[in-house]
């Protein structure tokens, strides 16, 4: 987008994990369930994942799934996935996110 002759920025995040909150979050009412980490995985099931913002994720590698915390702070690998589809998208307010979907693979 070109205003006033220069150029604006993209915005733009590039994740080597799958950072999701705890499901706590989404039983409490803070977060929507695509933002949380499933209760149970079942290798090879298919998950949907939701992220604030624009994200790149590798999808030819594994990825760590990890847990996310307040303040960015992040926990050990808890299982490897695979990206298999990403798509951005603006919500009602104008707002920037990531959806898509991840194929539990090991643990």
């Amino acid at each position: 987008m070109f205003i006033k002759n220069k150029f604006i920025g993209i915005k733009v995040e590039f994740n080597p994990d799958l950072a999701l909150r705890n499901i706590s979050e989404f039983n409490n009412g803070n977060h929507k369930i695509e933002e949380c980490e499933p209760e149970h995985l079942e290798k090879g099931k298919v998950y949907q994942f939701l992220k604030t913002d624009q994200r790149q994720y590798c999808m030819v590698c594994q990825s760590p799934l990890v847990e996310t915390k307040d303040g960015g702070k992040l926990s050990k690998e808890l299982a490897a996935v695979r990206i298999i589809e990403v798509t951005h998208f603006f919500d009602d307010t104008g707002k920037v996110w990531t959806k898509g979907k991840y194929r539990y693979e090991t643990i």
